[in-house]
């Protein structure tokens, strides 16, 4: 990997900010993802990230971490939060913003436990495919301490199948239509596509009661994206 992201976030960081990163999918054109965006406050976050930090409660992990906007957060309002990413420059630039507890780390090899597991910014789509969601789900409820939870969001994208008289086109032999080759380039370097998935609440729901976990619908957003609390039944 070449750690675009990283790459750019730390550009970011450093006063070397001169353009922002490319992103597309294998159903979508070309787009961009502002790198100031990935650096935002409290009061410039969508509301659906605002209510999930308003719920957190206890030790507190946040997977996929990015440039640590929501731990830096967490961390000023005196939680004890550890932030996790495979992204190497990500991660470094956690420290750099004084973020105390950082560690390059992939979530399938945490083995602490936290009263509150964070994952935001399309938190479904570390799960890759469909066939892995069990995986992740089972291995991140075995992080929670008793009667901790687990905030995470996502969208329905079945609109993207959309055609202009409102019919829904999909390939019936075709993978869940959530799961994206997801491309981002920088500065004229492109990243190998990764599998990232996007989850509809049923599904997610669905995936959640078979892994022991209830799955609540917190809070729906403005463009067909949701969060959700899911919390062990054992």
């Amino acid at each position: 990997m070449k750690d675009i992201l990283g790459k750019a976030l730390l550009d970011y960081q450093n006063g070397n900010y001169t353009e922002d990163i490319i992103t597309s999918t294998n159903i979508s054109d070309e787009d961009t993802l502002p790198i100031p965006y990935l650096f935002r406050n409290y009061n410039d976050m969508p509301q659906l990230e605002q209510k999930a930090l308003q719920l957190v409660k206890g030790s507190v992990l946040d997977i996929g971490c990015g440039s640590g906007c929501h731990s830096l957060y967490l961390q000023e309002k005196g939680f004890n939060i550890k932030a996790i990413d495979v992204s190497e420059g990500a991660i470094e630039v956690c420290r750099l913003r004084g973020i105390k507890k950082v560690e390059i780390l992939d979530i399938l090899n945490e083995t602490d436990t936290f009263d509150t597991i964070l994952l935001l910014m399309n938190g479904t789509g570390i799960f890759q495919t469909i066939d892995r969601v069990s995986e992740y789900l089972k291995h991140i409820k075995s992080l929670l301490n008793d009667g901790g939870n687990i905030l995470i969001d996502s969208s329905d994208i079945l609109y993207m199948y959309q055609d202009k008289d409102g019919g829904i086109w999909q390939d019936i032999n075709a993978n869940y239509y959530g799961e994206l080759d997801y491309y981002l380039s920088y500065k004229g370097e492109k990243e190998a596509p990764i599998k990232w998935l996007y989850l509809d609440f049923n599904t997610l729901e669905a995936a959640a009661l078979t892994n022991g976990l209830q799955c609540e619908l917190i809070l729906e957003g403005e463009h067909y994206d949701y969060l959700a609390r899911l919390s062990s039944r054992d």
